[in-house]
């Protein structure tokens, strides 16, 4: 084991090219994932003009345990996937604004927990079933403000990976911080990515680019 297991992992990119792109939407797979998976949703998405960018997680797995264990339990896996999302968005060398941070399952997870302690104005941040990382109790005193950027979190009201308490925890502490949070709950849903959610992405992506 390493001190940074995805460090040098592959990033694939999919959509239009950087140079000529008006946003970059960041994928983060979920756990058992690739990134060649994730870049799957930019085929659901009728937003053009839209780079897509996905790293993939060494192993695939971004950290070994639930995303409720201790962090310390998750290190240093967790740190070294903070810091891929943190090096793939500064390559990028484009302004908050044009970037879009997205992810499913355990990469929703990863994703709000970045946004976080990353807070200003991105072009959105995405959820599909997830919440902010740690146990029961976890301070969340991130430093920082969204500036209104608009947060999407999809969830079943019944995820075995996901409790409906923790989503409404990150909806609470994501608006503290200044965030434009959409909330949605669906009930009995299994652990999947619904077409609501993809309605949802695409009206965000719309805001920025062309269709």
């Amino acid at each position: 084991m390493t001190a940074d297991p995805h460090a040098g992992q592959p990033v694939l990119h999919a959509g239009a090219a950087l140079a000529h792109a008006r946003i970059v939407a960041v994928l983060l797979h979920g756990r058992g994932g690739s990134a060649e998976d994730i870049l799957g949703l930019a085929s659901e998405l009728s937003a053009t003009d839209v780079a897509y960018i996905a790293p993939q997680a060494a192993g695939g797995t971004w950290y070994p345990h639930s995303f409720l264990a201790p962090i310390s339990q998750n290190e240093p896996w967790l740190g070294s996937a903070l810091r891929r999302v943190d090096a793939v968005i500064r390559d990028l060398n484009v302004v908050s604004d044009r970037v879009a941070i997205m992810g499913f399952s355990q990469g929703a997870c990863l994703t709000l927990e970045f946004a976080a302690r990353n807070a200003g104005r991105y072009a959105a941040v995405v959820a599909l079933t997830g919440g902010l990382i740690g146990p029961s109790g976890t301070p969340r005193d991130y430093p920082g403000s969204f500036d209104g950027t608009p947060i999407f979190i999809g969830c079943s009201d019944v995820d075995p990976h996901v409790p409906l308490e923790r989503v409404h925890e990150s909806t609470a502490v994501l608006t503290r911080m200044g965030a434009s949070v959409d909330e949605r709950i669906y009930p009995g849903m299994p652990h999947t990515v619904n077409q609501d959610e993809i309605h949802a992405v695409d009206a965000l992506l719309a805001r920025h680019v062309r269709r």
